[in-house]
C-alpha cells in the first residue's frame, strides 16, 4: 500500500511540475528538414520555424536536421552529394538521438519533404506519427527554378548540368536535384536511371517495406502552394504530374497508376482518412506564422 501511494504521489508531482512549467507531457518531438539552398538553423528560415513551434508548445523538443559540420556545409549538401547516403546518415542521426526514441512528428520543407519521406520509408525507427510536407516535390520536377541572388552561381551551374546530362550516373550520384528530375518525355529512362525518386515512389518494382512503413503513419499532410514559381509542376506537391509525353496536361494523384494500383500505399492512406491535402494562396514556402500555427501546429503537433 505504501509503495503504491508513493508511486501515485510521484505521478502527481511530475504532472504538477510539467503543468507549472507549461510543458505538455504528451507533445511528441518535431523533426525538420530544410530545402535547397537553406540550412537547419538560419534565423530567417528554419531557425524561425523552430522558435515558432517552441514558443507555441512550451517545452517541446525540436530537432532540425543538419548535414556537415556547420551551416555552410549544410547548404552545400543541399546541392551536392550522394542523396541516398544523406538519407542514411539522417536515419542514423535520428536513431542515435535518445530524445526521439518514442517517436516524433516530421515536417519537410520543399526538397526536404521527399528526403524526409525517404527516411520514413527506409528507417521505421524511431516511429513517425504525422508527416507534413510543405511544398515537397513528390513526383519530381521538370523545369528550372529561378535562383536567389545569394546562390545564383551554384544554382545556374546545377541547372546546366541537369539540363544536359540529368540521367547520367555521375550526375545522379553527385547532384541532389538530379535525383528527383522527372522528364515526362523520357519516362522509361527516368524510371530506370533515377537513383532516388523512382525508387522511393516504387516505380521500378514494389518495395513492400516502403508501403508498410508509410501505413504506420497516423497522418500524411501534403501542402501545395497555389502560386508556386519554383516547383514545376506545382501539382507535384500533391503527387500530381504531367501526363507522359507532354507538359500541357496534369495527371492528378487519383488518376495515376501509383494511386490506382496503390504501389506506395497512398490509396490506402486516403481511403482511411489519413491523407490530407492543404493549399496556400502564395508562392513557394510563402506562408504566415498565423497560418502555420492554425493549420500545422494546432492540428498536427499538439
Amino acid at each position: 500500500m505504501f509503495t503504491m501511494r508513493k508511486h501515485v504521489l510521484l505521478l502527481y508531482f511530475f504532472l504538477y511540475i510539467t503543468q507549472f512549467n507549461g510543458v505538455r507531457a504528451d507533445s511528441l518531438p518535431v523533426v525538420l528538414w530544410h530545402g535547397m539552398g537553406d540550412s537547419c538553423c538560419f534565423s530567417f528560415s528554419l531557425g524561425a520555424i523552430k522558435k515558432l513551434i517552441e514558443n507555441t508548445i512550451p517545452g517541446i523538443y525540436v530537432y532540425s536536421i543538419r548535414l556537415g559540420n556547420n551551416e555552410i556545409e549544410d547548404v552545400e549538401h543541399s546541392y551536392f552529394g550522394k542523396v541516398n547516403e544523406q538519407v542514411q546518415e539522417v536515419c542514423q542521426q535520428l536513431i542515435k538521438n535518445e530524445r526521439l526514441k518514442n517517436g516524433y512528428n516530421a515536417i519537410g520543407f520543399s526538397q526536404g519533404a521527399q528526403l524526409l519521406r525517404a527516411v520514413i520509408q527506409r528507417c521505421p525507427n524511431p516511429p513517425v506519427k504525422n508527416f507534413i510536407s510543405l511544398g515537397g516535390q513528390h513526383q519530381g520536377v521538370f523545369g528550372l527554378p529561378h535562383c536567389g541572388t545569394s546562390n545564383r552561381i551554384i544554382c545556374d551551374y546545377i541547372n546546366r548540368v541537369i539540363k544536359y546530362g540529368v540521367y547520367l550516373n555521375t550526375v545522379q550520384e553527385n547532384f541532389v536535384q538530379a535525383t528527383y528530375w522527372h522528364d515526362p518525355y523520357r519516362e522509361e529512362e527516368y524510371k530506370e536511371k533515377s537513383i532516388f525518386l523512382a525508387d522511393i515512389n516504387n516505380e521500378r518494382y514494389i518495395n513492400e517495406s516502403y508501403k508498410e512503413n508509410l501505413q504506420k503513419l497516423h497522418t500524411m499532410v501534403l501542402v501545395k502552394f497555389i502560386n508556386d514559381t519554383i516547383v514545376w509542376p506545382p501539382e507535384s506537391e500533391l503527387f500530381g504530374f504531367y501526363k507522359t509525353g507532354q507538359t500541357s496536361s496534369i495527371e492528378t494523384l487519383e488518376q495515376s497508376e501509383l494511386y490506382r494500383k496503390d504501389r506506395l500505399g497512398l490509396k490506402q492512406l486516403h481511403d482511411t482518412g489519413r491523407l490530407h491535402f492543404l493549399s496556400v494562396d502564395g508562392d513557394h514556402l510563402h506562408f504566415t506564422e498565423d497560418w502555420f500555427v492554425d493549420n500545422i501546429i494546432n492540428k498536427y503537433l499538439l
